[in-house]
């Protein structure tokens, strides 16, 4: 009996008890969309972390202060108040790998415009501000280096802070309201706006949209911000932000700015740093590592459904070998090799396997897009699909093998007696 004659065979047998059959692929059904939808959430949640990243750029090295240390007493973090200005300088000029650089110097304040005052962060900073942490100017323009040399009075405002001084129209681009030309007080200080912010989107522990933007010069001087502490540098800042060529170059950019900063700070071999340096594709790669983790772990665990349902095709093809036990002793009798049974019979527990396949290669997909629906981040993983619906076929063959060896080692005589 030839291969597809075999075929023929084997799937009159499974359409004889269509109810049995179907009960059986449900195991697989529910495995193969389990694994898809499982792995669909961590796919689009490290999508959803990847976006938040791009948000603020990815070729970025973040400079912090050390803590403070009196003995075993030690500050918080950024507790020394030991970067300035002319660090930030010094990277540029001798970091060959480091594009821009800009000092940050934060604070917080109150905010007063048109009846209405909300308490948000003001961060005083230089024209390269947009370029290197990765803002985009909705309406108006960001401040220029003349600014920052005048010490001026002018002020770019995120969505939120327009929302809250000017109402909700305000923060709409295009709809003819505008916060730019406005007044605002910075802790009593008038500043003018001159552009706006193009949301970012809330960051849970941090809201970029909820800031007010000035020149580092008009926060120092006509805010005050800044340490006067005795032994604090009076051009000192909070945090400096280092835009580097390429992501791939992220450690040397890590080495060549360490290297500076040591230099400048005049720290030996053998002694600790007085600052940090973080990059963002240190995040990254630790939010890939945990997005690969949790995908094992969801496929593994949803991959249980489908060993479950290659158990119960073995379960069910060792009962439909006892009950045609005579049709094989007949078939035997008339010719059929032990390979034409065997082929039959592990034909029929693929076709059980790869059709519960198909249809949960759909329910995964469907129930992938219909998290979406609700809120929920999903991305459907091709790869994944692909080794969910192989891993099925493989689960036809390996839990199919047993029943049909059974049956093709059936002596005819004792089958054609069987009862």
């Amino acid at each position: 009996m030839g291969f597809w004659e075999s075929v023929r065979v084997a799937l009159e047998g499974l359409a004889a008890n269509r109810l049995r059959s179907a009960l059986t692929m449900l195991g697989v059904i529910f495995g193969v969309g389990a694994v898809i939808a499982a792995v669909s959430m961590t796919e689009g949640a490290k999508a959803a972390t990847m976006a938040q990243f791009e948000r603020f750029g990815t070729n970025v090295l973040t400079v912090r202060p050390g803590q403070w240390r009196h003995g075993p007493v030690r500050g918080g973090m950024g507790s020394m108040q030991n970067l300035t200005e002319a660090d930030a300088q010094a990277i540029v000029k001798e970091c060959p790998t480091c594009v821009a650089v800009v000092p940050e110097l934060n604070g917080r304040s109150q905010i007063e415009a048109g009846g209405e005052n909300t308490g948000t962060s003001v961060v005083g900073t230089t024209e390269m501000f947009p370029q290197v942490r990765n803002y985009e100017i909705a309406e108006g323009s960001f401040f220029t280096e003349r600014d920052v040399k005048g010490r001026r009075k002018v002020a770019v405002v995120g969505p939120t802070v327009v929302e809250n001084l000017f109402g909700e129209g305000a923060s709409a681009v295009g709809d003819g309201v505008s916060a730019v030309g406005e007044r605002i007080k910075i802790g009593g200080v008038t500043f003018q706006v001159i552009g706006q912010f193009a949301s970012k989107g809330d960051m849970g522990w941090h809201n970029p949209d909820d800031q007010i933007v000035i020149p580092i010069t008009s926060a120092r001087y006509r805010l005050g911000f800044g340490s006067s502490a005795p032994g604090t540098p009076r051009d000192n800042v909070n945090s400096i932000s280092v835009e580097f060529a390429d992501m791939d170059l992220a450690e040397q950019a890590k080495a060549e700015v360490e290297a500076v900063l040591r230099d400048r700070h005049g720290i030996g071999p053998a002694s600790e740093s007085d600052f940090h340096i973080r990059a963002a594709a240190d995040f990254i790669a630790g939010a890939q590592e945990a997005s690969r983790i949790m995908t094992l772990l969801f496929g593994s665990i949803a991959a249980v459904s489908l060993l479950v349902g290659g158990i119960g095709i073995m379960n069910i093809m060792l009962v439909s070998v006892t009950e045609r036990t005579r049709e094989i002793g007949l078939r035997k009798a008339i010719g059929a090799t032990p390979r034409d049974i065997l082929l039959q019979f592990l034909i029929e527990a693929m076709t059980l396997s790869l059709s519960g396949g198909i249809v949960g290669v759909a329910v995964g997909i469907g129930l992938a897009y219909g998290l979406r629906t609700i809120g929920l981040n999903t991305a459907v993983s091709l790869p994944w699909v692909i080794v969910s619906f192989s891993f099925a076929g493989f689960v036809g063959v390996f839990f199919g093998l047993l029943p049909s060896r059974k049956a093709a080692m059936l002596d005819p005589i004792e089958a054609l007696r069987y009862e």
